[in-house]
């Protein structure tokens, strides 16, 4: 079983304020990558007990792109990009791992139309792993709870909850299930490293290993928050949107597939919404609907961190100096 560690009000009310310089970052094998506002830097245990170091200068989509500056659509963007870019920091740490890594060009963006082509590749395939694994699926298992066809049109609030419930319990079951392997259990370490160095910074803290240690290893700003608040945000857009197709409209989906179908293209638009309102609580962690609204995100996070060693720190601590330095 994991560690429940603090409850989540203790760690609601005990977290340092944001800093005006955050950062963000995610666990990579034996590793972590650490994304400032103008820097990405990766560090990862080599086999060696070294410390493989590389950075670079970053600047996101929405700062190239202006249209992708807007609200909402920004968090679209965003999530796309945190997929691309963790795609490429997990390779390179694999390639650490595997002793053929530590080449500056290997955590450079890609720069040949077909590595361009494969990295493409590589996210839909995960983006349609998601959609099968925790979109249409949950709509098949609401479809036979609640309705939701041409002869049965029930209602759109009662499908979108059930759909949405068993969607939060395939994720929780999955990343649980996963917990029990040791090289996840490990990553899951590297986790809880990533989010007590970040706290350690904005904080004001340092980032000695002593100050990190003593950290939170719960974030509000988590990207198992996100998915969680994702899964929520499903539940209420596409009861909104599903209501007004079939009283506003008129029309009464023929069965999960279409409304898979025609749900489908608003999906990003939903990220992008859970994308602002995960911004939106970093802001007001002071609030206590806030803390409440937040609570079952840290709740999930007893799962995917753990209390990390102190040679895990330290490489979170490397990755987050080159990132701000």
């Amino acid at each position: 079983m994991f560690n429940p560690g603090p409850s989540p009000d203790e760690l609601a009310a005990g977290a340092p304020a944001v800093s005006l310089d955050p950062i963000g970052g995610q666990a990579v094998i034996e590793g972590v990558l650490m994304r400032s506002p103008g820097r990405l830097s990766i560090a990862a245990r080599a086999p060696d007990g070294t410390i493989a170091l590389r950075s670079r200068d970053f600047v996101p989509f929405a700062k190239r792109h202006k249209a992708l500056g807007y609200p909402v659509l920004r968090g679209a963007a965003s999530l796309v990009e945190a997929l691309y870019v963790g795609t490429q920091a997990l390779n390179w740490s694999a390639g650490v791992q595997e002793k053929k890594g530590g080449h500056d060009d290997e955590f450079a963006p890609p720069s040949s139309l077909g590595q361009k082509a494969l990295a493409v590749l590589a996210l839909a395939g995960s983006f349609a792993l998601a959609l099968g694994l925790f979109q249409l699926l949950p709509y098949a298992v609401a479809s036979l709870v609640a309705g939701g066809t041409r002869d049965n049109p029930g209602n759109p609030l009662l499908f979108n909850g059930a759909a949405g419930a068993v969607r939060i319990t395939l994720l929780v079951a999955y990343m649980w299930a996963l917990s029990f392997l040791p090289d996840v259990r490990r990553l899951f370490q590297y986790h809880g490293a990533e989010h007590k160095s970040i706290f350690a910074h904005e904080g004001g803290a340092g980032l000695s290993p002593e100050a990190v240690a003593a950290q939170s290893r719960f974030h509000p700003r988590c990207g198992t928050s996100f998915i969680l608040i994702v899964a929520l945000t499903c539940i209420f857009f596409f009861s909104l949107f599903d209501a007004l197709v079939l009283h506003g409209l008129g029309y009464a989906y023929p069965n999960f597939l279409v409304r898979f179908a025609v749900h489908l293209p608003f999906v990003p638009a939903v990220a992008g919404l859970s994308f602002e309102l995960l911004k939106l609580s970093a802001k007001h962690q002071d609030s206590r609907w806030v803390r409440a609204l937040t609570r079952p995100g840290l709740m999930l996070q007893r799962i995917t961190t753990r209390e990390p060693e102190r040679d895990q720190i330290e490489v979170a601590i490397a990755a987050a100096k080159a990132a701000t330095g």
